[in-house]
């Protein structure tokens, strides 16, 4: 058992231990497959799908000290279920605990869920004092809206629903729409050269200017994550007014995503947006893509599903955020 694991008891054959790093990426991701059909999970969504060991294996290296801020539940030597805590400050200097767990459906409803919650939550309030956040900390966790279960526990531990991402599919980019009308006088779009990461940058960031519960975004990160070929912007003369960032998906060649789509606001209900999404769908029909997928968050008043759905996208999944104050 970890030094981090919980007072809670497992019921009698369960244990607690530490992630171990390679040997532990396959059975990690054999749980997350046997959670598919009970949770209804979209093996292709851009969210939270259906990940392989290998990006199991990217995502822990991701991890700050990942033995111990990732616990797995053990019976009879095979792993049953893990729980993974990260976090990450906000816009408005909040810092966000977050904890994901997962257990094979065949062990539900026995107290497990409840002991890698409270590992969790006791794991996050020693982080907090050894990071000195306790001001502005909060503890968070996700839910498809499908998970039942895990619903369920969430809000008898005291979570509350603070806002949700729907994801959406554009099944077929062979039957893209053409453009409606022309751009505004002086309003031109193209691809998006290194020149114009900083520009490209602020566009997103300022669009979240008004949006709760958005994270920092430093622009070193932004280079960092840089994936141009399918990224497309509108400039207004000299002035970039807003970008369509898309990228191919890494790990499956045929699926496209729109990671941002953001418009100025003074040049917002002028066409613009329809244009540069419709450009960066063709660019990733180009590069392989033959689906293309995108979520938005109901919490952001600037994102509109009309959009989405007049270029063909149809609604998929929903994805819950909850937050439990520290203390």
């Amino acid at each position: 058992m970890s030094d981090d694991a919980p007072g809670q008891d497992l019921p009698f054959g369960f244990a607690f231990r530490p992630y171990r790093g390679d040997e532990d990426h396959g059975p990690m991701a054999a749980v997350r497959l046997g959670c598919a059909e009970r949770d209804r999970v979209d093996a292709h969504s851009v969210v939270e799908g259906l990940p392989t060991a290998a990006e199991i294996a990217e995502a822990s290296a991701k991890l700050e000290e990942p033995s111990k801020n990732q616990i797995l539940v053990v019976r009879d030597g095979s792993v049953v279920g893990y729980a993974t805590i990260r976090w990450w400050q906000e816009r408005d200097d909040t810092w966000l605990y977050l904890h994901r767990g997962y257990l094979l459906p065949e062990h539900r409803r026995q107290g497990i869920g409840s002991a890698m919650l409270s590992w969790a939550e006791e794991r996050i309030r020693r982080l907090v004092e050894q990071h000195g956040t306790a001001r502005t900390a909060v503890i968070g966790a996700n839910a498809m809206a499908s998970e039942e279960d895990a619903t369920a526990l969430l809000l008898a531990a005291g979570y509350r629903r603070v806002f949700s991402l729907v994801e959406l599919e554009l099944g077929d980019l062979q039957q893209l729409p053409e453009r409606r009308s022309e751009l505004p006088t002086g309003t031109r779009t193209g691809p998006i050269g290194t020149s114009h990461y900083r520009a490209a940058w602020r566009t997103v960031v300022d669009s979240y200017a008004d949006t709760g519960f958005a994270r920092k975004w430093p622009f070193q990160d932004f280079v960092d994550t840089a994936d141009p070929a399918c990224w497309r912007a509108a400039w207004n003369g000299q002035d970039m007014v807003g970008v369509a960032l898309c990228s191919i998906r890494r790990h499956d060649h045929t699926v496209g995503e729109v990671e941002e789509l953001s418009v100025r606001r003074d040049r917002q209900r002028l066409g613009i947006g329809r244009a540069l999404l419709l450009d960066g769908l063709r660019s990733l029909r180009e590069q392989g893509a033959t689906t293309a997928r995108l979520f938005t968050g109901t919490a952001n008043p600037h994102r509109s599903y009309d959009l989405y759905e007049s270029v063909g996208f149809r609604r998929q999944n929903e994805y819950v955020r909850y937050r439990k104050p520290l203390a």
